[in-house]
């Protein structure tokens, strides 16, 4: 068997991959939750790049390629995608328990914080501390956002890499073409993963079918 027939056996042993699942209490699952909403400032970028600190680093419930995968997954999902892979990531650790148990203890505490700062933002927001505040927090929020764009997109390109050198080239030209199909030609998002899709598809089937013909 080939190298390339058995990636997709290989990808799916890997995002089954839950380290300790057996080990983790809905408490201690939803404790993990709560501490992550409470620090859900800055904007979903920051919050999904905790996410995968403390799924990835921390506790170790799947591997970085995995992680990526999934929120891909989230992303051609409808409605919010952080929520989506919240619910994603609850239920791959325990199950449909651990799927309302990790949503409810990321919302409590920052849905709660969400509404007391909007109740207090009225009559704060023109004090010049509250200013100084804001324009500290949208420099560190892109930080973050390239922060995670370079750990979520290092380990798809090193898969792609360990396929073979055809499969790298073509992340590369999604990743590159995804990027400027939305920041030079603003295509709505659901077209660009559609046409990823598309492309990625094509490629896997040419490169399997390249594969077989070389066979003797």
């Amino acid at each position: 068997m080939s190298e390339i027939d058995q990636t997709p056996s290989s990808i799916t042993a890997e995002r089954s991959i839950v380290a300790g699942v057996d080990k983790i209490s809905l408490l201690r699952l939803f404790y993990t939750w709560f501490l992550l909403g409470t620090q859900s400032f800055g904007g979903g970028t920051a919050t999904l790049f905790m996410i995968r600190r403390a799924a990835v680093d921390e506790h170790r419930w799947l591997s970085a390629e995995a992680f990526t995968r999934d929120w891909a997954i989230s992303q051609a999902a409808p409605g919010i995608n952080l929520l989506c892979i919240t619910i994603l990531l609850g239920r791959r650790v325990r199950g449909i328990a651990g799927a309302l148990v990790a949503l409810f203890g990321l919302l409590l505490p920052s849905v709660t914080i969400t509404v007391l700062m909007t109740a207090l933002y009225a009559d704060l927001r023109n004090l010049p501390i509250t200013q100084a505040a804001l324009h500290g927090v949208v420099p560190a929020t892109v930080g973050l956002g390239l922060m995670l764009s370079v750990n979520m997109v290092r380990p798809l390109l090193e898969v792609s890499r360990r396929e073979s050198n055809f499969s790298l080239g073509v992340s590369v030209v999604i990743v590159i073409g995804s990027a400027l199909a939305v920041l030079v030609w603003q295509l709505p998002v659901v077209y660009v993963l559609l046409g990823a899709a598309a492309v990625g598809g094509v490629a896997r089937w040419a490169e399997v079918s390249r594969q077989k013909a070389a066979q003797p």
